[in-house]
């Protein structure tokens, strides 16, 4: 017993075996969100910078075995509880904003993408788990979309980052390139900013493209954007009954994302009870926080070494979905 109690007070995180995986994980979104506040890129996502600062720790053998049980604590439910308070941002009636015609492009859209993205992986040869979790960052919400569904998915933490990476390259190009696309090809305010809403991948890069036209165009598109991110739990829903049916056929035990019923159940709340501005903001900030240290933790799992075996597949399969959809979304915009 005595023996025990040295080494508890010469290894202090040994009576709190999370502690040290989760001060990594804190100290790295916290390095994320200040960096990108100093350079004020605002398509910039500190969920990005703080999976690149983890990747650079674990690949060149920073990561002490002691922060393993923080990390994963990190990434299952830490990464659960900010995807259930994702609800505080959304509500019925911002979808009923929208409108039916609107709502019918967004549905559309985001379902004919992860149906053709998906398709195309297997024709181009791009491994299920992975072309799943770049369907489902391209056709809901970049990042928060791929981390969410990989808790049904189950890919590699390779996979997840690479589908980041891919979602992150082409919703930048989307940001970059749709303000001048809107003014040739003469979209009003509201289709503009439906059209960005419904087809770039993250919110930050929705807001920089949208408001680049106009207040009108930005409020349209971060609404349309917040439509689609509640679609999110349906997706996640119908990943889980899929993967139900191949656990059921191979003896595996399938998983259920519980926790989608938790940000379905946040959404109503949030519609139903009028919460303070301020309290709004700061559980918007710390949703922001929860999933930036998620991310910081991808990173602090993932292998560059192993991403390299992707090869450029999974690349030009994140091109091909990024056109589709780009595409899709401004012609239906366009009859609609």
């Amino acid at each position: 017993m005595r023996s025990q109690m040295i080494d508890t007070t010469a290894r202090p995180w040994a009576a709190y075996p999370l502690l040290p995986g989760l001060a990594l994980s804190f100290g790295l979104a916290l390095a994320a969100v200040v960096l990108q506040r100093t350079l004020g890129v605002a398509g910039l996502s500190p969920l990005v910078l703080a999976m690149v600062g983890g990747m650079a720790l674990r690949n060149l053998g920073r990561v002490p075995f002691t922060a393993q049980p923080g990390i994963q604590f990190t990434l299952k439910r830490i990464l659960r509880a900010a995807i259930v308070l994702l609800g505080f941002q959304l509500t019925l009636t911002q979808l009923a904003a929208v409108g039916g015609r609107g709502v019918a492009v967004i549905v559309v859209t985001l379902g004919a993408t992860f149906v053709f993205t998906k398709a195309m992986g297997r024709v181009i040869g791009v491994e299920r788990r992975l072309a799943e979790l770049i369907a489902a960052g391209t056709s809901v919400c970049g990042a928060s979309a791929v981390i969410a569904c990989n808790t049904v998915t189950r890919g590699s933490d390779e996979d997840v980052a690479y589908a980041i990476a891919c979602v992150t390259v082409f919703g930048s190009l989307s940001m970059l390139m749709f303000p001048a696309l809107g003014g040739m090809l003469d979209l009003g305010a509201t289709r503009y900013g439906l059209w960005a809403g419904a087809t770039i991948h993250e919110v930050a890069q929705v807001v920089a493209a949208a408001f680049a036209r106009g207040e009108a165009a930005g409020h349209a598109g971060t609404v349309a954007k917040l439509s689609r991110v509640m679609l999110l739990a349906p997706l996640i829903l119908s990943l889980g009954a899929l993967a139900a049916r191949r656990g059921d056929a191979t003896g595996a035990r399938a998983p259920m994302p519980w926790f989608a019923f938790g940000f379905i159940a946040v959404v109503l709340l949030n519609s139903a009870i009028a919460l303070p501005a301020d309290w709004h903001a700061g559980i918007a900030t710390g949703t922001s926080f929860l999933l930036t240290m998620a991310l910081a933790a991808m990173g602090l799992e993932t292998d560059v070494r192993r991403l390299r075996l992707r090869g450029l597949r999974p690349l030009v399969l994140g091109a091909l979905a990024w056109l589709f959809i780009s595409a899709l979304g401004l012609g239906l915009v366009q009859i609609v």
